[in-house]
């Protein structure tokens, strides 16, 4: 019988940078008799990885039992070429980044975007307490990531999305949200983290109500289409609450993420003060998100250009608030972006 207690046996530095170290939960997810990617055993005696078996192959009862005892003793490797079909499996378990101590910060980011994606993407089109619940897992998993060091969230800014859909106009507004929150607060607990990132995520959740052929309108709106759209943040307000969801942070978030600093915002039309600290961040990161991403009515702007235009604007906007973000994306702060879109095109 194989001791699940086991410590994984450490292998050369070089091994780790070409190859996933498989845990026995990331096993567990693949199909018993085919495993999905190619398999590789660690040669305790020359310190170097033998093929064991290819992608796809069926494996015998002996076979799998012995895949099992290498997993659990640290010797079953699988080759980071294979990363999106790895993924695809993290993705559907997403609390899996968390036990798998061999993912980089990058392929971690990578993971919890494609997983965000696709649940907020089934909520969204079907915005009820069920198929909240796996997103709500999915964000605590994230939040998690990020309590345990918050300079991980640099790697999702580098991610943000240039094309423009629900799904993407919200995880960018989660992540240029969140960033701007964190520099602002230094001392908060896990369950501040958590409201914030739902209340981010979430803050659009309104405009799920908005008939899709109104948000894909290239021309102007009539009087009674541009009214269905400016109700999504009271829309959004009532959905969450029919889901026990209305906490404060939540409320702000959908209420006031379209309120200006001079009081030229809608729905309250309330101004400087008045505006929430999660308000005044949620309409930075909302305004960010929509000005950096191509959409059927307008070309995307240069993030370096959008920060600098919202910096240029404190009647609208928070002054401290934009030229903290300024400063780092002017500066280049963040590195080297990654093209998400591109990535999330890419089959698993």
């Amino acid at each position: 019988m194989v001791d699940q207690n086991r410590q994984a046996r450490e292998v050369p530095q070089n091994i780790n940078e070409e190859y996933y170290q498989i845990s026995t939960e990331i096993l567990a997810s693949f199909p018993k008799y085919r495993p999905p990617v190619d398999l590789f055993s660690f040669r305790e005696d020359i310190k170097v990885l033998a093929p064991y078996c290819k992608k796809g192959v069926r494996l015998s009862n002996e076979q799998v039992e012995e895949v099992a005892r290498l997993c659990a003793e640290g010797d079953l490797f699988v080759s980071r070429s294979d990363h999106p079909i790895y993924s695809r499996h993290i993705v559907k378990q997403l609390d899996l980044v968390l036990q798998d101590n061999n993912l980089k910060e990058s392929e971690i980011a990578d993971i919890c975007i494609r997983a965000l994606v696709m649940r907020f993407t089934d909520f969204n089109g079907q915005p009820v307490k069920a198929v909240f619940e796996p997103l709500y897992r999915d964000v605590m998993v994230v939040t998690e990531y990020i309590w345990q060091d918050k300079h991980h969230i640099n790697a999702f800014v580098r991610r943000l999305f240039r094309r423009h859909d629900p799904a993407r106009h919200a995880i960018n507004t989660m992540t240029v949200g969140l960033w701007l929150w964190l520099q602002l607060v230094s001392d908060f607990r896990r369950k501040d983290l958590d409201r914030m990132a739902l209340a981010l995520l979430l803050h659009d959740v309104g405009m799920s109500k908005v008939p899709t052929f109104l948000l894909n309108k290239q021309g102007p709106l009539k009087a009674e289409e541009r009214e269905k759209v400016l109700l999504h943040p009271l829309v959004g307000v009532k959905l969450m609450q029919k889901m026990d969801m209305a906490f404060e942070e939540l409320l702000r978030a959908c209420f006031e993420h379209h309120e200006r600093m001079d009081g030229s915002g809608y729905p309250q039309k309330i101004k400087g003060p008045q505006i929430s600290r999660v308000g005044r961040i949620t309409a930075i990161a909302d305004s960010f998100s929509a000005m950096i991403c191509e959409k059927p009515y307008g070309q995307a702007k240069d993030p370096v250009e959008a920060v600098k235009e919202l910096a240029a604007d404190p009647q609208h906007y928070d002054p401290e608030m934009t030229k903290l973000l300024m400063s780092v994306f002017a500066t280049e702060g963040f590195g080297r972006f990654v093209d998400m879109d591109k990535s999330l095109d890419e089959p698993l």
